[in-house]
């Protein structure tokens, strides 16, 4: 066994040819660019328990060799991903079911029938690929560099294979996203977690991508750095998905959820105070205000008009053909690894930074709460649009860290919260004012508002 780490970047063909002519791949490249063909048979069982264990089974033809492996899904977010993963050469083109024993087989699928498995699709490709090696510091770093062009066939569907592969050989997992963003920065590079595999998966049921990362593990004793961090990885990732899945298929709540992912990683980053000095946050909130303000206001419009929501893939495939969604995002995976808020802050903000969770919390909501004079707005409605930053902060912390505070009906708020926050947003007109007059109450006088207000 071994741990694969490595970066997937999906591409055009055009990109794929720039890329074996870039200067800094060239310079780097120690080996050349050599070519093979891979043909690979993935396999589960009718009822698909293999991908219901995060495992993925297959046999690869590289030339005149055969190679079982499998791959057991890990952590993977912007396209990085860790795994573990196992191979066995073998004599001919068919599973050895006996190398799948305890030292590597999933406890969970220890009783499953293993003359169940079956072939299901194949991911057929030829890859270009260089060993690419350059001195980091005082270390050195190895990436297998690889050009992977395609199909995923499944049955009488396909689907085209044009991606970049970075996989780690030698140095550290900073060094895959530092190539990478300087690749990205003048080719269009979108950083992408979802594999071969799962895309043969989706070309047979295309239910079965899944969209939401496993929600993070809060707890009212960790340190907001870690709070924070924990909760930045997975709205990235996240966001990452649902671009994916939105190029995909077009539905138009994958890109009001992608928007909502984004607004939500500005606001929590906006709310960190002294432990996120202004400086170190600038870039990270240029380029979410920059996509934010090109992608928020046409979701809102496209919410009411049909036509706005038929155009919109078309405009979401532009703006993935130009270099800023990638730079983006393997821009904030360097942010988030190196935890580049921490860099400049002085003894305040490290102690805020190192503070509990639930402490910190108790007193940002109570503190925000009391800024947004709530009663202020009852008597002028048409003016709550200027508090929708402060909302958004609240409504964010809301909901993903409501669990750690005690304090009463925190889920009731946090849904009476949002129902002003869509209020606040909404045109002016008679009845919206209204609305806005009636919501503002019901959110001042309930019990858990009135709590947090008392921190």
């Amino acid at each position: 066994m071994h741990k694969e780490t490595e970066l997937k970047l999906r591409a055009s063909r055009e990109t794929l040819a720039a890329l074996r002519e870039h200067p800094l791949l060239k310079k780097r490249n120690k080996s050349g660019w050599q070519t093979r063909e891979l043909l690979n048979q993935y396999f589960d069982t009718p009822e698909r328990e293999l991908s219901a264990a995060r495992v993925a089974l297959r046999l690869r033809r590289d030339g005149d060799a055969v190679i079982q492996t499998l791959k057991c899904r890990g952590q993977s977010v912007a396209g990085l991903s860790e795994r573990n993963e196992y191979e066995w050469n073998l004599d001919k083109v068919k599973l050895d079911l006996k190398k799948l024993d305890a030292t590597c087989w999933p406890e969970q699928l220890a009783n499953l029938d293993k003359k169940t498995i079956k072939p299901l699709f194949t991911t057929d490709f030829s890859r270009e690929y260089a060993e690419i090696a350059w001195g980091r510091g005082k270390s050195k770093v190895v990436i297998e560099a690889a050009l992977d062009q395609g199909f995923v066939i499944a049955g009488k569907r396909k689907e085209e294979i044009c991606e970049l592969e970075l996989e780690l050989r030698e140095g550290e997992p900073q060094a895959l996203l530092e190539l990478a963003a300087e690749l990205a920065a003048s080719l269009p590079l979108m950083p992408c977690d979802i594999s071969k595999a799962e895309r043969g998966y989706r070309l047979l049921e295309p239910d079965s991508y899944e969209l939401d990362l496993p929600h993070t593990a809060l707890d009212a004793e960790m340190a907001l750095d870690d709070a924070y961090a924990a909760l930045a990885w997975q709205l990235l990732g996240s966001s990452q998905r649902l671009a994916e899945q939105y190029r995909h298929n077009g539905h138009w709540r994958l890109l009001q959820d992608w928007v909502e992912c984004l607004s939500e990683l500005r606001a929590l980053t906006a709310s960190l105070g002294q432990a996120a000095p202004r400086a170190t946050t600038r870039d990270l909130r240029a380029s979410l205000d920059a996509l934010l303000e090109d992608w928020r206001p046409l979701v809102q419009a496209g919410n009411d008009d049909e036509d706005i929501r038929r155009a919109a893939p078309e405009q979401f495939a532009e703006e993935l053909e130009d270099v800023r969604w990638g730079q983006f995002s393997l821009e904030t995976s360097r942010w988030l690894m190196a935890r580049t808020w921490t860099a400049e802050r002085k003894g305040r903000g490290e102690r805020q930074g190192k503070a509990q969770l639930a402490s910190w919390l108790g007193h940002l909501l109570g503190e925000e709460g009391r800024a947004l004079k709530l009663p202020l707005y009852t008597q002028r409605p048409e003016d709550l649009a200027e508090q929708l930053p402060r909302i958004e902060q609240l409504l964010a912390w809301l909901h993903h860290a409501r669990q750690v505070l005690e304090a009463p009906q925190m889920d009731r708020l946090y849904g009476d919260l949002k129902k002003l926050h869509e209020l606040a947003e909404q045109p002016i007109s008679d009845e919206v004012l209204e609305a806005r007059i009636e919501q503002a109450r019901a959110v001042d006088q309930s019990r858990g508002w009135k709590h947090l207000l008392k921190a």
